[in-house]
């Protein structure tokens, strides 16, 4: 977080970005820059990055399926179409009302995927899933660069197809942060039921579960962490993906474990990922969301491989 706001076009002092914290001089050039532009941008990347990779978590527990992300199950996609429209024909909404657009097209995309899946022939296995989401999101896509082009809003919403934290503003990281939250906590609360729903439906119904109920919680909290990220970000891919994998290697596949530390890597992946986009082309920045796909693909395709017999 430290070298977040330290670094960028104009990289600045560790000393000066605590003298900024500890006395605020608003007549200082430097200490507006980090207050107006370098910390919301440092607390998004955070919040952002831990609301995808705790979506991720839940999605891959929920469906027992190793592929599945917001970025890949259409989740993400659902979002950043649902904004084009708003951008195209309704523009001016404020931070609140964009975000809320985003849960419903979140939650769009997810209904779009897994009503293909299920109407497939055969067993709905990950890949399958996994096919579905990516071509659902290819089509999401398209027409949302298609209403872009046809209303001449390319430019404002590229941002969000792209996947960045250039200009987060203060009132977006407001709300991002109580939606985070409340998605969390919604999480948090189902984390064992999400534990044994993971050994399968079967087993979780033997174990007493109500299983309707804990998906439908877990389906909100999806929705709101993910809208909520989108909203801020754009659709930044392969956190939710990489992130789940990482932790539960390390941490186990206790899901009242997985969920707290998959927020905290995370954040770390984004954080790291924002710097690094603004170091690879210096003055000019590099969609954070190239840079998480280059690490997100090789690692989708090895999932994808491990798994190639459910096709």
């Amino acid at each position: 977080m430290a070298a977040s706001i330290s670094l960028g076009a104009a990289d600045i002092k560790l000393g000066t970005v605590w003298n900024s914290l500890l006395s605020f001089n608003p007549n200082e050039l430097q200490h507006q820059i980090i207050h107006e532009l370098r910390i919301p941008r440092a607390l998004a990347s955070a919040f952002v990055g831990a609301a995808l990779a705790v979506s991720g978590a839940i999605m891959q527990g929920m469906t027992r399926n190793p592929l599945a992300s917001p970025s890949i199950m259409g989740v993400s996609d659902g979002a950043a179409f649902a904004i084009a429209i708003v951008f195209a024909f309704i523009p001016g909404l404020s931070v609140l009302e964009i975000m809320s657009v985003s849960f419903l097209g979140a939650g769009l995309g997810a209904l779009l995927v897994f009503s293909i899946a299920f109407a497939a022939k055969g067993t709905l296995s990950p890949v399958k899933l996994a096919l579905a989401g990516v071509a659902v999101g290819a089509l999401l896509d398209s027409i949302s660069t298609g209403i872009a082009i046809h209303f001449n809003v390319a430019q404002d919403i590229s941002f969000w197809f792209a996947g960045g934290l250039t200009g987060v503003t203060w009132a977006q990281v407001q709300w991002l942060i109580p939606a985070f939250f409340i998605g969390l906590l919604l999480a948090l609360f189902i984390s064992r039921s999400i534990t044994i729903l993971s050994l399968g439906d079967e087993v979780a119904i033997g174990l007493g579960q109500q299983t309707i109920l804990i998906k439908t919680i877990a389906t909100i909290s999806v929705l709101l962490l993910t809208g909520a990220a989108v909203s801020v970000a754009g659709a930044v891919g392969f956190i939710g993906l990489i992130i789940p994998h990482v932790t539960r290697y390390i941490v186990g596949v206790d899901y009242r474990v997985v969920i707290p530390c998959s927020a905290i890597f995370g954040a770390l992946l984004l954080v790291v990922a924002d710097i690094g986009s603004r170091m690879v082309n210096p003055p000019f920045e590099t969609p954070v969301g190239a840079i998480t796909a280059l690490v997100g693909v090789p690692f989708f395709l090895y999932l994808a491989r491990q798994d190639r017999r459910g096709l």
